[in-house]
């Protein structure tokens, strides 16, 4: 076999098949798209839209070979035999080509939200339904597939209607269950907004929050847009809001412009985001009208029944009011007071004094409050004349004011087993804290009678009282309501009586409430609010003026300058919010793993898939942390984070999508193009290069075939023998290298400088070990332990420290030493943080990342290759 020639390994079980022949070579021709190149020059007059040309990706790279080359056709034979049983490729000459099997429908993707090119703003903006009429739509959020459902504990039984979680249950994502997402990273249900960069700037995330909300006190209010109201026959009231602005930083002598929209229907969800001038039909000097702009991006909206809103300072408020229904920052929380050997809900009412160990946990809660003359949020207690008790708890948590009903506060009724005064405002609270003494009864939440009380967060004293008092959580929610965070750790605790727990306990009580409002009833309830609202600005906030007679005489705002000439193909991906297509997706490594249809929206900040059926997000990731992609007709190969793989299919025409997401790719993330090399052995049966646990190569013998093939000190292996790396077990990939016959790496080529590539999250791992790093080295050339650092970022290096009190693992044996600081321009405010952040505040732009490599001599040794040879040493520290 020739040095250097690429060569796909085989997959599946059984002997290996002879598929590689000039026929099969033939029909798999040609096996990658053509890319549309960046540069979005204006082409000149009489150009026409050419076929599309590859842009070369690999930075400091060579242009990648046509199609034809080699390598292509390996990563066309393995696309080919990927997942195929070896008795089908015998079976059928069909997938031996590579081609769909007869008798197997093709798979289905999902529908591209409508309009095209539309860059959504948030979420829950790709779920706006068009079909969506003027009865109640189904629950924002279905019942979501929960995890098997728990066994009881000695905290909590289970109840028909209820979901018990005991600890351990994870967060379902792609393939499954996941385990809880570290800084920088956010939870899924914690993504809202795309076109904004979201960071995590507490230890616990705020989930199932509808941000996007604030989008039109953003970009509308208190600047000049229209706004158009009316009753569609099919979607009902309906309140349009359009503004033309400027777009930052266009780079052209002329001007260029996007259209912010908002369309809200009576469905909790609302289409928010922006369309591109440029891939809109050309309009008059003075821009689009209004009713072209909608017939554009609203097709399925009847235009005549629109009228112009009235100038009314009445109509912003009321659309302000609107669309931020959903964000409050003052909430309620009921807690119930359990002692030994009580379990019912009328033994908890009528308990009338507080015990030791219910004060100790009410003070770790917040602060007890005198209600007479209180100015904060009082949770509908009386602050007059003492008719609820004359103290209670309250305390404050990321911006949030919460006021506690605690039921030994309330007042309490001799005499009277219901308890109606204290039953008046616990039983109203949709979230309930029941805190049980040691020697409590299991809680049943079916022994509750409420309509309202939806989620019950079971916490039980251990050893109150003493230095050593702890507790463990259990939850019980309704079955419409959706799984909420922060996870749950296994046995549900134990957690310590500090500050952290306290964190952790407030963060699950706030998304109990924003998750409970997806439930049915509280949907249900949202959704006539929404109706009224929209049938009144309809019914009198609107003038005479038809949308036809508004785009008759123009407005000033949607048009003052004449629009630029469309500039060359691709200018659209350009958006800074998040574009979308319909794919299938699948963990990458994971053999057997169901594809999963979903709609896949990259932003200039966030990438995610959100499944289309039940409204979730299923994955995301920040840009900045996409490593690398492998890409043929229509299929994806996405590196990101520390390596791990997500697998992507497309529809459509072969090559298309898959070329405008690359595109995409290439303008919002830093990653790049991965090389597949196949790696023969020499006469002794080495490998001719080595590196470490990471995959990071780390030294590649000269004149030896790894050379010939193009593998460089720095790179990375992304892949090997056709595995992720992430997915092997320790010292498997070792053993594939030094065992395989042929070896065929996915590699990771290194910067221009020829540094190793890192995802954000890695860099930002290695920022919080840099402290530990110079404090073994000690204080000389390289100055004090620490210094460059932020405080806040030595705080969150010792809440990451291993379970069993270790610090985080150093850097890899034998790399260049590499250390890595955060820093900001001069123009950008500095980040404000508090001292109880858990976690440091990142920058709101993606800061520079600034890599000072200072690389120590290798010493001579046998380059034996990784785990080629078991005696071959590692490069020494």
């Amino acid at each position: 076999m020739r040095a250097g020639q690429p060569e796909s390994p085989r997959r599946g079980p059984g002997p290996a098949m002879q598929s590689d022949d000039l026929f099969v070579r033939k029909f798999r021709q040609p096996a990658r798209p053509a890319l549309t190149p960046l540069t979005f020059e204006p082409r000149g007059p009489g150009a026409e839209r050419g076929p599309l040309l590859r842009s070369g990706s690999d930075a400091g790279e060579a242009r990648p070979p046509p199609a034809a080359s080699p390598r292509a056709r390996a990563h066309s034979n393995e696309e080919g035999g990927r997942g195929v049983p070896p008795a089908r490729l015998f079976a059928d000459p069909l997938a031996l080509l590579g081609l769909p099997p007869e008798g197997e429908p093709p798979p289905e993707f999902p529908a591209v939200p409508e309009p095209r090119w539309f860059a959504h703003y948030d979420v829950q903006s790709l779920l706006f339904d068009w079909g969506a009429g003027v009865k109640d739509p189904p629950p924002e959020t279905p019942p979501s597939p929960d995890p098997a459902q728990a066994s009881d504990s000695d905290l909590l039984l289970g109840a028909p209607g209820f979901v018990s979680e005991v600890g351990g249950e994870g967060e379902l994502g792609l393939g499954g269950l996941l385990p809880p997402a570290l800084p920088p990273m956010l939870p899924n249900a914690a993504i809202s907004v795309l076109e904004e960069p979201q960071n995590r700037s507490e230890p616990h995330s705020l989930e199932h929050t509808d941000s996007g909300a604030g989008y039109y006190r953003k970009y509308f209010y208190g600047k000049e847009h229209q706004n158009f109201f009316g009753m569609d026959d099919t979607l009902g009231p309906v309140a349009v809001s359009i503004r033309r602005e400027e777009k930052e930083a266009s780079g052209s002598a002329t001007p260029q412009h996007s259209y912010r929209l908002i369309i809200r229907t009576t469905q909790l969800r609302t289409l928010r985001g922006s369309i591109s001038e440029e891939v809109l039909p050309p309009g008059p000097p003075r821009g689009l009208s209004p009713k072209k702009l909608l017939e554009h991006v609203a097709p399925w909206l009847n235009p005549s029944c629109l009228r112009l809103g009235s100038a009314s300072p009445k109509v912003p408020r009321t659309l302000l009011t609107l669309d931020e229904q959903e964000l409050s920052l003052q909430r309620k929380v009921g807690v119930l007071y359990c002692r030994a050997g009580q379990a019912s809900e009328e033994e908890m009412y009528n308990n009338e004094e507080a015990g030791p160990a219910f004060t100790q946990f009410l003070s770790l809660l917040g602060d007890v409050v005198r209600l007479k003359g209180f100015e904060h949020y009082r949770a509908q207690l009386d602050i007059k004349t003492d008719s609820t008790g004359t103290h209670s708890v309250y305390t404050t948590y990321q911006d949030h004011e919460i006021m506690f009903h605690v039921s030994t506060m309330l007042p309490y009724t001799p005499n009277n087993q219901q308890q109606l005064l204290r039953k008046r405002h616990i039983g109203n609270d949709i979230v309930t804290i029941v805190f049980q003494e040691p020697g409590a009864r299991p809680f049943c939440p079916g022994t509750i009678r409420s309509h309202f009380q939806h989620v019950f967060l079971v916490v039980r004293a251990h050893a109150p009282c003493t230095p050593r008092t702890c507790y463990s959580v259990a939850v019980s929610r309704t079955r419409d309501t959706p799984a909420f965070g922060p996870a749950l750790p296994p046995g549900g605790g134990p957690f310590p009586a500090s500050a952290a727990f306290r964190a952790w306990l407030l963060a699950k009580a706030l998304n109990a409430e924003q998750a409970a409002g997806r439930a049915r009833k509280f949907h249900a309830m949202a959704t006539r609010t929404r109706r009224d609202y929209l049938q009144e600005l309809a019914a009198r906030e609107v003038t005479t003026a038809s949308l036809d007679s508004v785009s008759r005489f123009g407005l000033p705002s949607l048009g003052a300058r004449r629009r630029e000439r469309p500039r060359g193909a691709g200018g659209e991906l350009q958006a800074q919010g998040a574009l979308a297509w319909g794919v299938r997706a699948a963990p990458g490594g994971r053999e057997g793993a169901p594809e999963v249809p979903c709609l896949l929206a990259i932003s200039a900040e966030t990438l995610v898939l959100v499944a289309p059926r039940d409204g979730r997000v299923v994955f995301n990731c920040a840009c900045r942390d996409v490593l690398a992609w492998t890409f043929c007709e229509q299929r994806l190969d996405l590196y990101h984070g520390r390596g791990e793989m997500l697998t992507l299919r497309v529809g459509g025409a072969p090559g298309g999508a898959v070329g405008e997401i690359v595109a995409r790719l290439q303008l919002v993330s830093r990653g790049c193009e991965t090389r597949e090399l196949a790696l023969p052995r020499d006469g002794q049966g080495r490998l001719g290069f080595e590196a470490d646990e990471g995959g990071f190569v780390r030294h590649v013998e000269r004149f030896t075939f790894a050379e010939t093939a193009g593998l460089r000190p720095g790179a990375r292996l992304l892949r090997v023998c056709g595995r992720p790396l992430p997915s092997l077990a320790p010292g498997a990939a070792a053993a594939l290298l030094r065992s395989a016959a042929k070896v065929c790496v996915t590699v990771l080529p290194p910067d221009e400088s020829g540094r190793p590539r890192r995802s954000f999250s890695e860099l930002y791992e290695r920022s919080l070990q840099e402290p530990v790093r110079r404090a073994v080295q000690g204080p000389g050339a390289e100055g004090c332990p620490g210094a460059g650092l932020r405080p806040a970022t030595v705080q969150m290096l010792h809440e990451l420290r291993l379970q069993d009190g270790s610090p985080p693992p150093g850097p890899p044996p034998g790399l260049a030493e590499e250390r890595t600081e955060f820093l900001r321009s001069p123009s950008d405010p500095s980040p404000q943080s508090s001292p109880s952040d858990g976690a440091p505040v990142l920058p709101d732009a993606t800061p520079d990342l600034l890599l000072v490599a200072t690389p120590k001599p290798p010493q001579p040794g046998p380059a034996g290759g990784w785990a080629a040879r078991p005696d071959s040493p590692r490069c020494p520290h």
